[in-house]
């Protein structure tokens, strides 16, 4: 695939194959450190889920470990990348209505933070989307 609107470089980058595992490390890298660091300080995820009103907390604990480890993974494996964007991409939504309800807020700084909060997370569905297009269309090349 070359492209006749961008200069040379711009499309060896592009189809360099490690580019295309790099973009889906840089795109889950933040689901996976938490992952990690909520299944290494158990007592601290519990607290989170117990902060944002989850209950049973160490349920909804166990969950978000499992979604922010599992839907990396199948996504830099490449293996049902499609469900893995998906869990996050659903993960990421209820987060951002929990976490940045900014609609809630009386105007000022936290209701400005919320809301740019709330639309990094539509922009991180949004690049889910793109990664379970790109790898559909992939497998159809293939």
């Amino acid at each position: 695939m070359t492209g006749a609107d961008e200069p040379r470089f711009v499309d060896a980058i592009l189809n360099w194959r490690l580019t295309w595992f790099l973009a889906r490390l840089a795109l889950v890298s933040a689901y996976l450190l938490g992952g990690i660091v909520k299944a290494t300080d158990w007592p601290a995820a519990v607290a989170e889920q117990a902060h944002f009103g989850m209950s049973p907390p160490a349920f909804w604990a166990v969950l978000t470990i499992g979604v922010e480890l599992v839907g990396p993974i199948l996504i830099l494996t490449g293996r049902f990348v499609w469900l893995g964007a998906g869990m996050l991409g659903v993960f990421t939504l209820l987060a951002a209505f929990t976490a940045n309800a900014f609609w809630t807020m009386p105007a000022g700084q936290e209701r400005f933070m919320a809301t740019n909060a709330f639309f990094e997370h539509v922009g991180l569905i949004g690049g889910f989307i793109l990664v379970a297009l790109m790898s559909a269309r992939e497998r159809r090349r293939a």
